[in-house]
């Protein structure tokens, strides 16, 4: 059976892996985000997929996103929060020489937890109401949410998704909606990681692993894929390490 499958951040990285794999199973991809021509480029790529810029972080992008999936689709069968990012590397995000430090410790944790949070809340709750019966939600935490990521905000705000996706999966549960989490530790590929990383700090990040070998969107794609296929229905409230091992150390 064809599934709307709606995807935030769908337009690089973990969230357009995922759109290619649910494309390949026949599924439609809806890719949103606030980047319309990085959306507009990657559903040339994925066939069947349709892109809706809006921004996220803000109720009204929200609705409109919702609006949009109820006249085209009617019904989504699949949301996958892949949007993020560490406020650290959004633009404006690096406090400059000149700035108050407390001022640039209130920006650095709004910020990711707008990019983090904020934008993953409105989004599920906008189409809360039009999930099919039997559909799942996905986010998208990260290994930084237990040990941590070096600046304290980004881990903070990946581990405030996880109670409110184990509330929302009581909340959904008798409608036959699972929900769950997946945490990825070094994955390349990604524009959270990007081409920059030394040599040296992306074979420290590697050795953390148990198996020898950082992660790809592919590993984290396949598992979002599986989470809200029907081999996953009893999986509800949880959250998937998707690491390497990483996560336990070595």
């Amino acid at each position: 059976m064809k599934r709307t499958i709606v995807i935030s951040g769908g337009g690089t990285g973990i969230g357009l892996a995922a759109a290619e794999l649910f494309a390949q199973s026949g599924d439609t991809p809806v890719l949103v985000g606030r980047r319309g021509d990085v959306l507009e480029q990657a559903a040339a790529k994925v066939p069947g997929a349709v892109a809706f810029a809006a921004d996220l972080a803000e109720a009204e992008g929200a609705r409109q996103v919702a609006a949009f999936v109820e006249e085209r689709f009617g019904a989504v069968d699949v949301v996958v929060n892949s949007a993020g990012g560490n406020g650290l590397l959004e633009p404006g995000g690096a406090a400059d020489g000149g700035e108050d430090p407390l001022d640039a410790v209130a920006r650095d944790w709004s910020t990711n937890f707008r990019i983090n949070v904020l934008n993953a809340a409105l989004l599920t709750e906008a189409l809360k109401s039009q999930i099919a019966d039997g559909g799942s939600v996905l986010f998208l935490s990260s290994i930084a949410a237990y040990r941590g990521s070096g600046s304290g905000a980004y881990g903070a705000a990946k581990a405030a998704l996880h109670p409110y996706a184990h509330d929302l999966a009581r909340q959904l549960a008798p409608r036959g909606i699972t929900v769950n989490l997946v945490a990825p530790g070094y994955t390349e590929g990604t524009e959270f990681f990007g081409d920059g990383m030394p040599e040296e700090r992306r074979q420290q990040r590697i050795g953390e692993t148990l198996n020898g070998r950082p992660g790809t969107t592919a590993d984290i794609a396949e598992t979002l894929r599986w989470l809200a296929s029907p081999a996953a229905r009893h999986i509800t409230s949880q959250v998937i390490q998707v690491n390497g091992g990483a996560e336990r150390g070595r």
